[in-house]
């Protein structure tokens, strides 16, 4: 038996009554969980299913689901609400799902590959309809609990292969790592099918014993993959007393945002984790300033999560942390992190890793001297100057983003003698404004990093145009298909500008 539903089944007889889940409409307690997962297990295991896809709004029903098919010993697909229906068929097809819980039977019926016929079930207080699919039957390699799938872009995404023993090594380091600074109660503000909120935001609350409040995506402010309303999260974060929260860069800007036009503080706020996508140094700045404790990790689906975390009295600004208990790290030659603990199993279809191997995570950094974990960029990503200067251009975007008039950026520069950002305005922006903004960041950059010029975006980056990842990363790859030509054009009319001047 996991140690997820080990430590539920012992909060459930010494807390019974202590509150586990909560949402807009009840709350449950230990007691009242542990029965609900044992229901739902026995029930899928009358089933038989093998591979279970489960897409729900968050909720009590998620993580009860998502419990019970641990209990049952069987393999979930979690599936994010915001994936195409190309990607949502992939994924079905790919995992082999025979069987699937959603709260959106309607949208699956238009997707086809689903049998006659649905069952109801009653989970935590909602109506899910257990649904059968006619993909073919495939067994997962041995002891996968969990694929959880990229991303992805307008192709398919990837099916990442994780064991329970993995996932809750992960947990249990962050308890460990995290200390006195335990959730007591922590607010989800993304969809529990991503895995850093389904293991930072619900296992590891339940091995501390403490609450987690679980509301429908609306009610946070979160629309789609990328649409938030940053005035209703505020509200969410007060009205639920929540002490801890996950975020990712946007949000945070967001957050900080409100507070500093002059929203109420959060004085309740006792540990805020940002990560999924870089952070600049003066927004972390900017929200101790407003007192909000806010520390970065930096994770990936293949480690199970999380590797490294800040956390109060080990903290440093402008890294990710130490590393997490369980973790070990090495540099390959070029700098890239190659990271050993409870690693996956491979991807789905493709040949399995040892989860004792190390595994290259195609991110730069190094150590500094007192064990504190820093990132450079992403390997891939890195692009090299006309003049032989190393460009990360995460760094650079995460300045451009800090302007209160570019609310998205991606830069290019690849053997060219200056670089270009794509840029989306925030909603009202000037181009004066926009470039101020980039003025700004400019000022805090070295001149091989600037930006000389910008075309504005035609539309946001977003996960459903394939030019945005969920955790807030560009995919430049599919950015560059849009703008390649505009680009190209911009670099050739200043270059015949300057041979006319010359």
């Amino acid at each position: 038996m996991s140690a997820i539903i080990n430590a539920l089944q012992r909060h459930a007889r010494l807390r019974p009554h202590a509150v586990a889940l909560q949402d807009e409409h009840q709350s449950l307690g230990y007691e009242g969980l542990a029965r609900a997962v044992e229901r739902l297990a026995s029930v899928l295991v009358r089933e038989r299913i093998a591979v279970l896809g489960l897409l729900l709004d968050n909720g009590p029903s998620w993580v009860v689901a998502d419990l019970a098919a641990s209990a049952a010993g069987m393999t979930l697909v979690p599936l994010p609400g915001f994936f195409s229906d190309a990607q949502l068929r992939h994924a079905l097809t790919d995992a082999g799902v025979d069987a699937i819980l959603t709260d959106q039977p309607l949208r699956f019926s238009a997707l086809g590959g689903i049998g006659p016929g649905s069952t109801r079930l009653d989970v935590a207080g909602t109506a899910l309809s257990q649904l059968r699919t006619q993909a073919a039957p495939r067994r997962p390699p041995a002891g996968v609990a969990k694929i959880t799938y990229t991303s992805g872009t307008t192709g398919a995404p990837k099916g990442v292969c994780l064991s329970t023993t993995a996932m809750e090594a992960v947990a249990a380091s962050l308890l460990e790592a995290v200390g006195a600074e335990a959730p007591q109660r922590h607010l989800s503000l993304l969809p529990l099918a991503t895995l850093l909120e389904n293991i930072g935001g619900v296992y590891l609350p339940l091995l501390a014993g403490a609450t987690c409040v679980v509301p429908a995506l609306e009610h946070v402010g979160l629309r789609g993959a990328a649409g938030l309303d940053a005035v209703r999260m505020v509200e969410a974060l007060r009205r639920y007393q929540a002490t801890s929260a996950i975020f990712i860069p946007q949000m945070l800007q967001a957050l900080v945002s409100v507070l500093e036009q002059g929203a109420e503080p959060l004085g309740q706020l006792r540990f805020l984790a940002v990560g999924g996508a870089p952070v600049s140094p003066r927004l972390l700045a900017r929200a101790r300033t407003l007192g909000l404790p806010v520390y970065e990790g930096y994770g990936l689906s293949e480690c199970a999560s999380v590797v490294a975390l800040n956390v109060p009295g080990r903290d440093r600004p402008g890294s990710v942390g130490r590393l997490l208990p369980h973790v070990r790290l090495r540099f390959a030659a070029d700098g890239e992190i190659e990271v050993a603990g409870s690693l996956f199993q491979g991807y789905l279809g493709a040949p399995d890793a040892s989860p004792d191997a190390f595994w290259p995570t195609g991110d730069i950094g190094h150590l500094d001297e007192s064990g504190f974990l820093h990132l450079t960029g992403r390997k891939k990503n890195m692009f090299i100057t006309s003049f032989g200067r190393n460009v990360a251009p995460e760094w650079i975007e995460r300045e451009l983003t800090l302007s209160p008039a570019i609310a998205q950026a991606a830069v290019f520069g690849e053997a060219r003698p200056w670089n270009i950002a794509v840029i989306l305005p925030r909603a009202g922006a000037t181009r004066a404004e926009v470039e101020a903004g980039m003025r700004s960041a400019n000022r805090e950059l070295p001149d091989y990093a600037r930006v000389s010029a910008w075309i504005a975006a035609d539309e946001a980056f977003a996960v459903m145009n394939g030019q945005f990842t969920a955790t807030g990363r560009p995919r430049r790859a599919e950015i560059l298909k849009v703008y390649g030509a505009r680009i190209d054009a911009l670099y050739e009319d200043r270059h015949s500008s300057e041979e006319l001047q010359a």
